[in-house]
């Protein structure tokens, strides 16, 4: 299911929102012009895990599995194949690469995707929780999906990157807060329709999906891929934080700014 848009107005231009966005254009652009950015900024697990490693590894990504070789010392012009991954020293602490990773995306598919869940559902938390709130709410809950990312397979040499762990999250608080709006959905069965659909269905249809497809991959997975778990880690961070910082009160509060002081037009 693809949703465009839903039917909850904000009291609030999502200033916050379009600025992720911006921010994660800018950046895929960049991948775009310099592929180096890719090794350097994406999280590889093992990179975090095991910090004191510090001889250069490159990995290569083949049928069989992964396989690799240490860098011999004074090599400093390495120059990478097909499929291969630096899992060295990097640029600054492995640690760093879970917040730069959120930020980057693989594919125009990729990004295009997350833009429009973030698009779609983040306005909304935003005018929710504030614009300071909203921020390191997203912030949270990228950082959760990169530890539930890590934490599935430690000794991972695939990286890691893309906002969609940050964004589980912002879909967990819509879910919570938002779950009988109605969203404007494309539903491919047989054909593809439109469809007004709740947004407790929407949004649970994708957290199951995530829980499935993660379970029936978990210990197979060693190529490239969907961070299932980094999904699932982010949703339920976001479950948790928007309950902790008042739930439904957060939607009282919302609904009164609305009312009271309504946008010219109002915001979607």
């Amino acid at each position: 299911m693809i949703p465009l848009r839903d039917d909850q107005p904000t009291s609030t231009f999502p200033i916050v929102t379009v600025l992720l966005i911006a921010t994660n254009v800018l950046v895929f652009l960049a991948q775009q012009a310099a592929p180096a950015i890719n090794d350097v900024f994406s999280m590889v697990p093992y990179r975090v895990t095991h910090p004191q490693d510090l001889m250069p590894y490159i990995a290569q990504v083949t049928p069989m599995g992964v396989v690799g070789h240490h860098v011999p010392p004074g090599v400093h012009n390495i120059v990478l194949g097909p499929n291969e991954i630096f899992v060295g020293p990097g640029w600054a602490p492995a640690w760093q690469t879970i917040f730069t990773s959120m930020f980057m995306h693989g594919s125009l598919l990729h990004i295009g995707g997350n833009m429009l869940y973030l698009w779609i559902f983040g306005n909304n938390i935003e005018d929710a929780l504030g614009k300071v709130r909203f921020l390191l709410f997203y912030l949270v809950c990228g950082v959760a999906a990169a530890l539930a990312q890590i934490v599935s397979d430690p000794s991972s040499l695939i990286p890691t990157l893309g906002a969609s762990g940050a964004i589980a999250g912002v879909l967990a608080a819509y879910w919570v807060l938002y779950p009988d709006a109605r969203v404007l959905t494309i539903v491919p069965v047989f054909i593809y329709f439109l469809a007004q659909i709740r947004a407790y269905w929407v949004l649970g249809f994708w957290i199951v999906l995530q829980v499935f497809q993660g379970l029936s991959g978990l210990g197979m997975q060693r190529g490239g891929g969907v961070a299932y778990f980094a999904h699932i880690g982010g949703f339920v961070a976001g479950l948790l934080i928007i309950h902790l910082l008042g739930g439904q009160r957060l939607v009282a509060r919302q609904r009164r700014r609305v009312l009271y002081y309504p946008p010219p037009g109002g915001y979607y």
